[in-house]
């Protein structure tokens, strides 16, 4: 009877993402980035992600325009069956044909474009099309390599070594309310958020990390779920144009 009761509810994405959190011990995000150097390639790229085992899909870009993001976020709805949550690169990347958008807040910097004022242009757009909403506390990390993050935002990641740093940002999110916190080394890093940072923040949160930038291969994927990271995330992986076969080993060693 109980089954059936949760069976008449409607689950938010977000606890669906949790259950899938707390039933496989962490969540395998697959990013996909719908900006024209991937046109021809993006829905070759979602047939990987939907043979692989992945739980939901992050899509995003930082200079795709509206028109273009509306269209391809409808096309990769249409030929998925995971979660579509939108990794908004501005207050211009909103869709009714997705699940959830990732609210972000750049608590890492100090520019007020990120703090506050690209939600406040979104928040009348979101509201409008009923688009659930996913508060996010965004903390960049330096990777190794100057971020596209770092560039469009600008804003400063906080280098690794500061572990004090990283983890008072960390814990002021979640005073903030929000439901996660992603440390975010930027696409193509050279480094993923260290498995020492992921490790003293879970200790300290009580709220899920993500971790995307730079987690390429299945034995940094596990150590990072096995220092506390919920949720990973890889996208440069996936534009590689890797076998299923590869990309199920990564998804594996997320969720062993």
């Amino acid at each position: 009877p109980f089954n059936q009761m949760l069976e008449g509810i409607q689950l938010s994405t977000f606890s669906k993402l949790e259950q899938i959190r707390t039933s496989r011990g962490a969540v395998a995000i697959a990013l996909l980035d719908p900006d024209k150097k991937n046109d021809n390639g993006l829905l070759n790229m979602l047939h990987l992600v939907n043979e692989s085992d992945f739980d939901a899909i992050f899509i995003g870009g930082s200079l795709i325009s509206d028109n273009e993001f509306e269209s391809r976020i409808e096309e990769v709805t249409k030929n998925t069956d995971l979660p579509v949550i939108i990794f908004p690169g501005s207050s211009s990347q909103l869709s009714q044909h997705a699940d959830a958008v990732l609210f972000l807040s750049l608590i890492s910097g100090r520019n007020p474009q990120y703090l506050i004022g690209e939600h406040v242009k979104s928040a009348p757009i979101i509201h409008n099309i009923n688009l659930e909403t996913i508060p996010t506390a965004y903390i960049l990390l330096d990777g190794g390599v100057r971020s596209s993050v770092e560039v469009m935002s600008n804003t400063s990641p906080i280098p690794m070594n500061k572990h004090d740093i990283i983890l008072a940002h960390a814990l002021a999110g979640e005073y903030l309310g929000n439901r996660l916190v992603f440390l975010e080394a930027g696409s193509g890093a050279e480094n993923h958020a260290a498995s020492e940072v992921v490790s003293n923040i879970s200790k300290q949160l009580h709220i899920p990390i993500v971790v995307g930038g730079g987690v390429n291969t299945p034995a940094s994927a596990r150590t990072l779920v096995s220092s506390g990271a919920g949720y990973i995330v890889t996208g440069t992986k996936i534009e590689e144009n890797p076998s299923i076969k590869e990309l199920q080993e990564f998804t594996n060693a997320v969720h062993q």
